[in-house]
């Protein structure tokens, strides 16, 4: 594998330093296979639909769960509104615990906040599971904003969280923003909010999903995202 830690695709000369950083949250500031995976299967036993291999369900993490059971699993659109549903039952008495932070994260937020960044969330996941996982890890005091999707379908796409969360933060020079995650969902969205973009290598996203995705940057772990986002 031909390896770039840093690469710019689309944003050849910037020299505005990041200040405002956005993080996705599964598959980035933790890792949440277990309670998802968990949380799926619950899910479609209700419909008659097993998974023999739980490693094939690893594509779920990082999407939309709404997009995932269309595209993943064939339901129709009733039936992925009751699928994510069940699924919600689940993760939100259980599945968000099973859950663990990522090795050097706490570290890398706490230097990033002693250089004077902007620290806020852009997840998929539901905005209320979203706080309540980094509180549980009490995480969330470094974050000014934590911003998910709607539980009633708002924020269905990537962009539109990202949209959502520069507006609550009140941050309007983007281009002193960056998306940091480990799906092309990420890269996808930062580039149509018209947002720098940094892949990480230790969630569930490869070089190649991110990089053909957009991404303008790549971090195998924690020390080289710490210090593609201070000497920008």
């Amino acid at each position: 594998m031909c390896y770039h830690a840093s690469i710019h695709t689309k944003k050849e000369n910037i020299s505005m330093a990041y200040q405002h950083i956005l993080f996705d949250l599964d598959g980035t500031l933790t890792d949440s296979k277990e309670g998802i995976i968990k949380g799926f299967v619950y899910a479609l036993s209700k419909f008659g639909i097993t998974v023999s291999d739980l490693k094939e369900l690893e594509v779920v993490i990082g999407p939309p769960i709404d997009l995932s059971f269309r595209q993943f699993f064939g339901l129709s659109e009733e039936d992925t509104a009751a699928a994510v549903k069940v699924y919600r039952e689940y993760y939100r008495e259980t599945g968000l615990y099973e859950n663990e932070v990522y090795d050097g994260i706490e570290e890398l937020l706490k230097k990033l906040k002693k250089e004077g960044k902007d620290l806020l969330v852009a997840t998929s996941k539901p905005e209320p599971f979203a706080r309540r996982i980094l509180e549980h890890f009490d995480l969330a005091k470094y974050f000014t904003f934590i911003g998910g999707s709607g539980l009633k379908g708002e924020r269905n796409s990537k962009a539109e969280v990202i949209r959502y969360v520069l507006k609550e933060a009140g941050v309007t020079q983007t281009d002193k923003a960056v998306m940091v995650g480990d799906r092309k969902h990420d890269m996808i969205g930062a580039k149509e909010t018209n947002l720098a973009s940094i892949g990480v290598l230790y969630g569930y996203g490869d070089e190649k999903e991110l990089l053909e995705a957009g991404a303008e940057q790549l971090a195998k772990d924690t020390d080289e995202l710490f210090n593609l986002i201070v000497n920008q």
